[in-house]
């Protein structure tokens, strides 16, 4: 399909003009709204105006139910990414046009100051990420440009480690059973010594089922992979599972066959608290981590091999809820199926801790209600933007449980608090909505207590379940009570949206933050503003002189060299040198309002007008041409803007960097004055 637009930009995306060829898609076939009622309605992408659809109610899970209505949850969420898709196209090719205006009163000619300043600046004036409308090629530029290079995926190297299974306090491990007559694969369990205990031809239970919904909960031999690079990591998780929910003595449950079933990745900047979700497609059976996974995006812009790779490897759809689950203001929710050695073990000399955890392969991240926590990528939060803007954290009122840990009205509340303390959770006078979440949940913590063995819940030294205890923490094993009754049903209320002002809501997700804002972690300012007049003559210049403007500026929101979500817009207002040659006044310069997006009318793509102010904008630093990668660096990077002008006249600028969030926000600006003028004398 291709969409004609008109030199304006005028054409409509819910009646578009249709070129000879006829598409099967009908935009008119979308559920789309634009401006106030998007802006009023929850499920509103506000970037394209798509409707996103209404999830059934379901508990969290990995993998959809698979029946008839979340069939048509997976195939609305189809229809709505391909909407997104041809939103962003029409949307992203709107400004391609040209248009002729008359601003004479501002001093310029516009048509051909736009058409110079593009032909000089272009290959400087883009936006980040907007190389492609493909889903997961465009969602895995934004996440590069928030969190730096994204790895390979690799469940094999020095950085992997293999998740095993604990039954009766013994690791289980599926091998030929050499004492056996023709060594069939069956269970070896072995003691924290090593020494072989037994042998068995099936698992039913295990001490420490996974609470990951619908993935198996006594899986065995799933790989995790962490890469970190100063601030950011990574975590690729390559899941074993089965749809039957059993685990069976069959080759692809050994540790060397490298077929799964679920691959997650999760990137994460720990002083940000920015995190990035992406699953493997849910239409596929199996993966295999015998070879790296390309990630999405691929390397770079100029990755093709890559990109057009990942886009067939990951979920298109985003239909699972990562952030429901990984939601305690860290992307490492730790629970006991990790197998940790501060989990489940306790702190006390304890040779199951050497023996059966992961040490230090995770670490620990202090992180609190007030710490900054925000989802990436414009896909996936499009898609589940009601869920982020409804989710809360939760102060304990009995004071048991959120003096160290953050729980909120997601899953670390409602199922991993519930599971830690080992009670179910209650509503005290819930409504119908409420009565039928909270059923289904009840349902599904009792599967996985009935998954847990006994010996995971006996008493004394070397008990784990409830892994959780008021006062010592994460140390099980003591005999220390654990939570009342009574204070679990204040707590549960709280946990589940039912509570009052004991609860002391705090929304979960905070906003994405402003550049130059140091109340919410960027200190970055542009330094350094200078003005030269160069005497230049050329044929098709078409001006007396050319006024290059230069300042400094280096993103370093997150401490992450190849951060590259920031732009700068420049508005400029050309007037005549006053004799008295006196400073011009703040309300003389294009106001902060005047350059921001939303005003923006175009002459030649990022060059344009607002009111009596020409627009430059999307401006990046010189040498970061279109799609691009950008350099490494943490020193000031030099922006450059080469302006034709005219003798005898002003030049009056406004700096505006702007952060493309890549989220529900869209964008953020600047709020600080960043003014500048040069007159321009000729003699």
């Amino acid at each position: 399909m291709a969409l004609v637009v008109s030199a304006s930009g005028g054409s409509s995306l819910l009646e578009p003009t249709v070129a000879e060829e006829a598409t099967p898609y009908p935009l008119s076939a979308y559920e789309r709204i634009d401006g106030l009622a998007c802006d009023q309605n929850a499920r509103c992408d506000r970037a394209t105006g798509c409707m996103a659809p209404v999830r059934p109610q379901a508990v969290a899970a990995d993998v959809l139910p698979d029946d008839e209505a979340h069939s048509r949850y997976a195939r609305a969420l189809e229809s709505y990414q391909l909407c997104r898709q041809l939103a962003l196209m029409w949307r992203d090719g709107g400004g391609d046009g040209w248009r002729l205006v008359d601003l004479g009163a501002s001093g310029f000619k516009e048509f051909t100051f736009a058409d110079t300043v593009q032909r000089w600046n272009g290959a400087y004036l883009w936006a980040p990420a907007s190389a492609s409308v493909e889903t997961i090629t465009r969602f895995g530029d934004e996440v590069r440009a928030v969190l730096g290079p994204i790895p390979e995926g690799n469940c094999t190297d020095g950085n992997s480690r293999t998740l095993t299974l604990q039954v009766d306090g013994n690791v289980v491990d599926l091998k030929p059973n050499l004492s056996k007559q023709g060594h069939p694969l069956e269970f070896e369990h072995r003691d924290t010594t090593g020494k072989v205990v037994k042998w068995t031809s099936s698992i039913s239970q295990c001490d420490k089922p996974s609470l990951a919904g619908s993935a198996l909960y006594c899986g065995l031999n799933s790989r995790l992979s962490r890469i970190a690079s100063g601030n950011v990591e990574w975590l690729f998780f390559c899941r074993k599972s089965s749809a039957n929910g059993e685990v069976t003595p069959t080759q692809y449950w050994q540790r060397s066959n490298p077929k799964f079933a679920l691959l997650g990745v999760i990137g994460f900047n720990r002083r940000t608290g920015e995190t990035a979700f992406f699953d493997g497609r849910k239409d596929r059976d199996e993966f295999d981590w015998s070879h790296t996974f390309a990630p999405p995006g691929g390397l770079s812009y100029l990755d093709r091999e890559g990109r057009e790779t990942a886009a067939k490897l990951y979920d298109p759809t985003f239909r699972i809820e990562c952030s429901a689950c990984h939601d305690n203001k860290t992307a490492l929710v730790i629970t006991p199926s990790i197998q940790q050695a501060r989990v489940g073990f306790g702190t006390h000399p304890d040779p199951a801790t050497a023996g059966f955890s992961l040490g230090n392969f995770l670490p620990s991240t202090s992180r609190y209600r007030s710490t900054p926590y925000r989802i990436v990528g414009s896909a996936y939060t499009a898609t589940h933007r009601v869920s982020l803007e409804r989710a809360r954290t939760v102060r304990d009122p009995t004071g048991n449980c959120t003096e160290c840990h953050t729980l909120t009205t997601q899953v670390t509340g409602q199922r991993f608090a519930a599971d830690a303390v080992a009670q179910l959770p209650t509503i005290d006078r819930p409504r119908r909505s409420q009565f039928l979440r909270l059923t289904a949940e009840q349902h599904k913590l009792q599967e996985i207590a009935a998954n847990r063995t006994e010996w995971a819940t006996r008493k004394g030294r070397g008990k784990i379940h409830p892994w959780m205890v008021p006062i010592e923490g994460n140390n099980p094993t003591t005999l220390a009570t654990g939570i009342s009754a009574t204070d679990w049903s204040v707590l549960s209320n709280c946990l589940w949206g039912a509570g009052g002002k004991e609860c002391d809501y705090k929304p979960l997700y905070t906003a994405c933050p402003a550049p130059g804002v140091p109340e919410q972690g960027d200190t970055s300012e542009p330094v350094d503003f200078s003005a030269r007049v160069l005497t230049i003559v050329s044929a098709d210049l078409q001006s007396d002189r050319v006024l290059r403007l230069r300042w400094k500026y280096l993103n370093s929101y997150g401490e992450v060299p190849q951060r590259d979500d920031v732009r700068f817009n420049v508005g400029i207002i050309s007037t005549e040198i006053p004799a008295s040659g006196a400073a011009p006044a703040a309300d003389s310069y294009p106001g902060i309002e005047d350059l921001k997006d939303a005003f923006f009318a175009p002459i030649a793509k990022d060059v344009g007008t607002s009111r009596e102010a020409m627009i430059i904008r999307n401006l990046s630093y010189l040498g970061h041409a279109r799609f691009t990668e950008p350099t490494p660096s943490r020193d000031l990077r030099v922006f450059q803007l080469t302006l034709p002008a005219k003798c005898n006249r002003r030049y009056l600028v406004r700096l505006l960097p702007k952060r493309f969030c890549f989220d529900q926000n869209i964008l953020a600006y600047a709020s600080t004055d960043y003014l500048h003028y040069a007159d321009v004398t000729c003699h």
